[in-house]
């Protein structure tokens, strides 16, 4: 078990699953952030891209979905982040409950709307989102050309904890070499974003 993030495709973005309360609560979602977007004089959010072909497994480097879980302990990049960011640009950069491939001036609050581990949900665009974990990367030299990019099952998170990381550390030093934790944090919302972007998809916790 554990916390995860994920990609949504369309089928689960608009509700259109099989029922379950999960893929519902997305629906949810997605009708109150078009709302809000409406609201603000903003195009909804409908360019969805769909799912791998019937819910297929997750193929490692293929680049179609995105999963990592949070498994390392965050208290460096929390840290990290309160060095090299503004409270509001902490907020926007990990307080996100949905992040989006939208450029969002400011975060959209959906009250009353509950995601999988809070009672409402927080919006954040991708693109602020990768600005913020880019000016971190650079903070603490990650090595981003060895890190992996496709991120579609585990392979960030198995790429610091089995050891490759570590391998890479020692013959690649400095800053992101000295707290590999804090680096996966960093590299996991630069991946996330990233790919967001790329895919024009929602990524949410699961």
């Amino acid at each position: 078990m554990g916390i995860y993030l994920v990609s949504v495709g369309a089928e689960d973005w608009f509700g259109e699953g099989e029922g379950e309360d999960e893929e519902e609560g997305r629906g949810r979602v997605a009708s109150a952030l078009n709302e809000e977007l409406r609201r603000r004089g903003l195009p909804a959010y409908e360019s969805v891209p769909a799912a791998t072909p019937a819910r297929a497994p997750l193929v490692r480097g293929s680049g179609l979905a995105f999963e990592e879980k949070l498994v390392l302990p965050m208290d460096g990049f929390v840290r990290l982040c309160e060095a090299h960011l503004t409270r509001e640009e902490l907020e926007t950069l990990c307080g996100w409950t949905v992040l989006v491939p939208l450029s969002l001036e400011e975060d959209i609050r959906l009250e009353g709307v509950e995601s999988a581990y809070t009672e409402e949900t927080m919006v954040a665009g991708a693109p602020q989102v990768l600005a913020l974990a880019e000016r971190l990367a650079a903070a603490v030299e990650l090595p981003t050309a060895e890190v992996p990019a496709m991120c579609d099952n585990l392979d960030l998170t198995l790429w610091f904890l089995d050891g490759a990381a570590k391998t890479l550390a020692a013959t690649r030093p400095g800053p992101w070499a000295e707290d590999l934790d804090t680096a996966f944090y960093v590299a996991l919302y630069l991946r996330a974003a990233q790919h967001s972007i790329r895919r024009g998809c929602p990524i949410v916790y699961v």
